[in-house]
């Protein structure tokens, strides 16, 4: 059991070398650096090294709450998550929780090649997905095919956010912090508009993805700020983490005074652009369904949401504690017009806290 800081490169590499031959895609969420980064501002965080003699074979990161109560890393937050094992261990969840002093692993964007605890799932989610890996211009011409009238209305919006706006300019990496504050800004207003917990009114959420974007500029996990300017001021921004194959959408968020011209829908047009040119072949929107998303999305893919548990005292603090409002929260998704009267009524609840 180690802390991420306690890591030596040699793991690190062997970290690396699994995930590559891994049939997962390469999402920059289950590298290292971003283990490093949680470990940084979550001081629970823990990773499980699993060791066939000197070698190592297989990496649990995880964060241990009270009473053995373990999470996936960064859960609640991660858009991928999982152990890291070579092929062929023959380990089972009990073996490897026990060693980890763990009573209950919970996770809830689970990838779908994590044979050791996909069965022990509760739920199963789509991950919304862009694929570019022909290019981007086979990207538009999948998306004239699928949906014409977006495409079409999406770019004349762009042309005349250009000329009533001023001149677009697009930055895939953008290394300027002010505009990272500027994002943060804008998303945690649209949190509290729509109803929904704010982030970054956490502060380890604040401080991880202020951490990912100033120092983490790993080959398979670099932290990316995407940025849209019209006439020299930003009106949509996104922050995220890319590796060499894969681009993991996190916070995009827009200004609303320029709502009328979908900078939003724009920004992740420019973003796909840009990640094809990059030699990027997919642009993972993450789970949860949205509007944006069905307009974007080429394919989808699943994820996972449950949790192992050992029999005990830790197990039942876990299911009073979690389970219940998951299956409250699996309920209403899984009904379209229950879920479009509470998403109305967040809103509602979100004007009368601004009020």
């Amino acid at each position: 059991m180690l802390r991420p800081e306690e890591l030596g490169e040699g793991e690190r590499e062997r970290w690396r070398a699994l995930r590559a031959a891994s049939a997962a895609e390469r999402n920059p969420f289950m590298e290292p650096e971003f283990t490093e980064a949680v470990g940084r501002v979550r001081p629970r965080t823990r990773v499980a090294v699993v060791y066939e003699g000197r070698d190592p074979v297989g990496f649990l990161p995880h964060e241990r709450g009270r009473f053995g109560q373990g999470h996936a890393l960064a859960y609640g937050v991660s858009d991928a998550q999982g152990a890291v094992l070579g092929p062929g261990l023959g380990l089972n969840p009990d073996e490897l929780l026990r060693a980890c002093s763990l009573s209950s692993f919970a996770f809830d964007n689970l990838e779908a090649e994590q044979e050791l605890f996909v069965p022990h799932a509760a739920a199963e989610y789509a991950s919304y997905v862009i694929d570019v890996e022909k290019g981007y211009e086979t990207y538009e011409s999948v998306l004239r095919a699928q949906s014409p009238k977006f495409l079409k209305t999406t770019l004349a919006k762009e042309r005349r956010l250009g000329r009533q706006v001023g001149d677009l300019r697009f930055v895939f990496d953008e290394r300027e912090p002010a505009a990272l504050r500027t994002l943060m800004a804008w998303k945690s207003a649209q949190y509290r508009r729509t109803g929904r917990r704010d982030r970054f009114a956490q502060d380890w959420i604040t401080r991880l993805v202020s951490l990912l974007a100033a120092r983490t500029r790993g080959q398979e996990c670099s932290g990316t700020l995407s940025v849209l300017y019209a006439g020299g001021q930003p009106v949509a921004a996104h922050f995220g983490l890319r590796s060499t194959s894969v681009l993991a959408c996190w916070f995009p968020a827009y200004d609303p005074e320029f709502a009328k011209y979908s900078p939003g829908l724009v920004l992740h047009l420019r973003m796909a652009e840009a990640a094809a040119a990059e030699g990027i072949g997919l642009l993972d929107l993450g789970r949860g369904a949205a509007e944006y998303k069905d307009s974007l999305k080429t394919g989808q893919v699943p994820v996972y949401e449950g949790a192992w548990t050992r029999p005990g005292a830790g197990a039942a603090l876990h299911w009073l504690s979690c389970e219940p409002s998951r299956r409250a929260h699996h309920f209403v998704r899984s009904r379209p017009r229950l879920a479009a009267t509470a998403a109305r009524v967040l809103k509602g609840a979100g004007r009368l806290r601004r009020s």
